[in-house]
């Protein structure tokens, strides 16, 4: 089992003492049924790297063939003001000229 670190001071050296956790750095006591709430979010990064945020706009680096039609959405193509989202596909956009979709992270690259 691995304890917590110190919520003030980040310190890994923490013990327990009873009902409570205590930081041996910063002298710093909290309950064990208290967890500290720390958000995890999700990095989202394009093909070269980078990190992505909602707004960017990006470009395709490889054709992309629509699934149930004979389209292709063609290697540099620009999708403006991308919105991130949680699932197989990242982002969530509309390009010009064929509505909205979603697309892989993997297959952009931040403009």
């Amino acid at each position: 089992m691995t304890l917590p670190n110190c919520p003030q001071c980040q310190s890994e050296f923490t013990y327990e003492d009873g009902e409570n956790f205590i930081c041996p750095e910063c002298a710093h006591e909290w309950p064990q049924h208290v967890q500290a709430e720390v958000e995890i979010s999700k990095v989202f990064k394009d093909a070269s790297g980078n990190v992505l945020q909602d707004g960017d706009t990006v470009t395709l680096i490889k054709d992309l063939k629509l699934k149930g039609s004979s389209s292709v959405i063609k290697v540099g193509t620009k999708v403006k003001n991308i919105r991130l989202i949680d699932g197989d596909h990242d982002i969530d956009c509309k390009i010009e000229g064929f509505g909205a979709m979603q697309l892989k992270t993997e297959f952009v690259r931040k403009a």
